[in-house]
């Protein structure tokens, strides 16, 4: 590790190696040697002359990239492109003069830079399907827990923890559905030439359209994708960055929802994320569990949020067929924000694999406030005893409106039972009260929406994925 530079914390403390090896230089450069053997296959095979011996000394030249080469002459030429077409051909004496036949910079840049993104889409997802199936667990085990609910952080009919979770894992559902999609729909630039208009393969294949058609569909199966873009100026449409930025960050929201959950659970002690043994909570307070990988899942999540507005900005912003403004950005925002999201999702991974649950925590919380939520109920039972609906609404009223008062102003616990025995009006004891504290039946269907959720859309959803179902994170720090 370096200490006398700035290095990213993303590589350093954040992102896995898998994902870092993706937008190293190494794996850039290896895919711009695999474009050009496929653009010469390609040009060989539709009749130009270009030979076997060439390709096969461009084959034997793949993956032993003379980085010392490039690296000098880029120093002259300015030109990373043409000085890795310059220390490719110092390999390749034979293939020299038809390396990036016919083909412009973005030919090796863009068409790398969608591989790219393919490719650490697909780790997204893989991370994004065990994140998804390891919350599915937990809602299994948890489904009939009752525990209290909130709507604007203030105490509402009781839920189960279970179905807290499959609200969580419905928001990840909808970001692998954006993300399949997205993935799906990627398409190579193909070789366009300067404009996008093929003028340049024109003048090689001397006129012949029908043989210029097949260019681009024979690089796209070569490179592993399905189509190339129909149109384009000299790049890809930076609209396209956007897209897939754009699922980044909705990964994001819904990882930093799922943190701002757990961060408020551990606050009350009903439910903690992973904390190890010899774990410090504090550099002050030892006694203090903060909850800091879900705080980092959060400022991570930030960060991709906003990073997703680069290539938003950049897309809005081009001029034309091309301009040179994106490039710098790009160099930053796209790899960063995956290397972020990836961190992201590590962490998730680990925080729901080592969920901690109190039930005696949860229960007790749920006790203080469910009288509260039982009077409907409560009502119900005296009218059947004899009682005058109205009157016991109003009076029931002003009982919730004392043990309140009771609670914050006495600091007293909830009393409201003891009060509702000792009012004639409603002819209940205490002991008849308190058998109708049972949280489970105030929780609704909680346990049978997570159950047909499970069935209906989880099982089926990680079944069609489970090629990806396994892996276990590992977080630096």
């Amino acid at each position: 590790m370096s200490t006398d530079r700035y290095v990213s914390p993303l590589s350093e403390r954040y992102a896995s190696r898998e994902m870092q090896y993706i937008f190293s230089p190494d794996k850039k450069f290896r895919t711009w040697r695999k474009l050009w053997i496929a653009l010469a296959e390609t040009e060989k095979e539709l009749g130009l002359n270009i030979t076997e011996e060439q390709i096969e000394e461009l084959k034997a030249h793949a993956e032993d990239i003379n980085y010392d080469v490039a690296k000098e002459r880029e120093k002259q030429v300015r030109h990373d492109v043409m000085s890795h077409v310059y220390a490719y051909g110092v390999q390749c004496p034979k293939a020299k003069g038809i390396i990036h036949l016919g083909a412009t910079s973005c030919y090796v840049g863009d068409n790398t830079d969608i591989i790219l993104m393919s490719e650490a889409l697909r780790l997204v997802q893989k991370k994004l399907v065990n994140v998804i199936a390891e919350l599915a667990k937990f809602a299994e085990e948890q489904k009939s827990q009752p525990t209290l609910a909130f709507t604007h952080f203030q105490p509402a009919q009781p839920t189960t923890v279970g179905k807290r979770a499959a609200l969580w894992m419905q928001e990840f559902v909808m970001d692998l559905e954006d993300l399949d999609y997205v993935l799906g729909s990627l398409k190579l630039l193909g070789s366009k030439g300067t404009t996008g208009t093929q003028a340049s393969f024109l003048e090689l294949f001397e006129g012949d359209q029908e043989t210029i058609d097949k260019i681009d569909p024979m690089i796209a199966e070569k490179m592993g994708f399905e189509a190339c873009y129909p149109v384009s100026g000299q790049t890809y449409s930076r609209k396209t960055d956007t897209r897939v930025l754009n699922v980044l960050a909705g990964i994001a929201a819904s990882a930093h929802k799922f943190s701002n959950d757990i961060r408020l659970l551990q606050h009350l002690k009903e439910v903690e994320e992973p904390f190890e043994k010899s774990q410090i909570g504090s550099s002050a307070m030892a006694y203090k569990r903060n909850p800091m990988r879900s705080e980092r899942i959060a400022s991570l999540s930030r960060y991709v949020m906003i990073d997703a507005l680069n290539p938003a900005v950049t897309s809005a912003t081009q001029w034309f067929e091309r301009t040179l403004d994106d490039s710098a950005n790009k160099r930053l925002s796209v790899p960063e924000g995956f290397l972020a999201i990836d961190g992201i999702l590590d962490l998730c991974l680990n925080v729901v694999d080592g969920l901690v649950v109190y039930p005696k925590v949860i229960e007790k919380r749920l006790m203080s406030e469910l009288p509260f939520m039982a009077t409907e109920n409560i009502m119900m039972d005296a009218v059947k005893a004899g009682g005058d609906r109205q009157e016991l609404h109003e009076r029931i009223r002003e009982l919730s409106m004392e043990a309140g008062k009771n609670v914050k102003e006495k600091g007293m616990d909830n009393n409201l039972l003891e009060l509702i025995a000792a009012d004639p009006a409603f002819n209940l004891g205490l002991e008849e009260l308190q058998k109708a504290m049972e949280p489970a039946r105030y929780v609704g269907r909680a346990k049978e929406q997570v159950e047909t959720y499970l069935e209906q859309v989880i099982r089926p959803l990680l079944e069609d994925h489970k090629e990806l179902i396994g892996m276990k994170s590992e977080i630096k720090v």
